[in-house]
């Protein structure tokens, strides 16, 4: 729903009656932030889903498993933004077309199978999404909707933490070179110093 009250679809969509002490212009504003965030929401759902259901490599059960509690995590937070929306007096828009369509994030790579692909993959759509959830803690702070912003900020919470699993499974790797590429640096000028003192 756009700020001008007007549904995704295009056919216009009042808000219904709610003794909620928000003007109607503010609670346009939130639900307008609101499915389109369910729509990036949904989206990385089943982004994650597709992961889950594809994954291969030695860590398959792992993020097999992984996979399947982020997802299950999300279906929560569909569930949390597309009923403060109702509450909020809007229309709770949350088709896959319209998450196809509203979407911040990018398709998800099909040609992928691998686990640490897999990793990469949605690490770099859940800070997307991360980023996303903080503009909407802001926005909605600034239109004076604090129980929406609180909402925002519980999920931002538990993306985060998220992105730190995911990140904590890539980080191992990228330690030992950058550990290697230093001990080779220190070896390097003692090289040097023993040939110039064998001169």
């Amino acid at each position: 729903m756009g700020s001008n009250g007007r549904s995704t679809n295009g056919k216009s969509q009042p808000l219904y009656a709610t003794r909620i002490d928000l003007s109607s212009e503010i609670r346009t504003q939130v639900i307008a932030i609101l499915n389109h965030s369910l729509a990036s929401t949904l989206d990385l759902k089943t982004q994650v889903k597709q992961a889950h259901w594809n994954v291969k490599g030695l860590q398959f059960y792992q993020l097999h498993e992984l996979f399947d509690e982020m997802a299950s995590e999300l279906e929560e937070y569909v569930d949390m933004v597309a009923e403060r929306v109702t509450a909020l007096g809007g229309l709770a828009v949350g088709t896959a077309r319209t998450a196809a369509a509203q979407s911040i994030l990018p398709e998800y790579p099909f040609d992928i199978l691998d686990g640490k692909d897999h990793v990469i993959a949605l690490a770099e759509r859940y800070a997307a999404y991360g980023k996303l959830v903080r503009e909407s803690i802001d926005a909605t702070d600034d239109l004076g909707d604090a129980d929406t912003a609180d909402l925002y900020t519980e999920i931002s919470r538990d993306i985060d933490k998220r992105l730190w699993f995911l990140e904590a499974h890539l980080q191992t790797a990228v330690e030992e070179v950058v550990s290697a590429t230093a001990a080779s640096e220190v070896a390097e000028p003692k090289a040097k110093k023993t040939t110039k003192r064998a001169k």
